[in-house]
């Protein structure tokens, strides 16, 4: 019950930064376009994810939630970090022998891009 009452405080918290959102720029169309991008991301991520029930997993995407509006308040960018990493520093394998890489490319994504599948 305990992370439940979390999850929801934390969608909550996350639309009404929606609503008070500010672009760095000042520009008034920029602002619309980040609020409207922060409001269907929460949405589609809590969407996706509503059916989770793995306590430790839930804990992963709170982290994750977390950890993507302490960035974006920070920077003042509601659009996730580039990744340094090089582009092709670790291709996807295309044999069963290569599960080190899976591996580290796993470990190599931020937790803020945990929710993104074309990384």
């Amino acid at each position: 019950m305990a992370l439940r009452r979390q999850v929801l405080g934390l969608y909550r918290s996350l639309l009404r930064t929606a609503k008070t959102w500010e672009a760095a720029s000042g520009l008034v169309n920029d602002t619309k376009d980040e609020q409207l991008y922060i409001h269907n991301e929460t949405c589609t991520l809590f969407n996706k994810n509503k059916q989770v029930t793995d306590p430790e997993l839930i804990k992963v995407y709170i982290q994750e939630a977390e950890t993507r509006l302490a960035m974006a308040l920070h920077y003042r960018s509601p659009y996730p970090r580039p990744v340094n990493i090089p582009p092709m520093g670790l291709p996807k394998s295309v044999s069963k022998g290569k599960k080190a890489q899976d591996r580290l490319r796993k470990q190599a994504k931020p937790v803020y891009l945990q929710s993104h599948d074309e990384y």
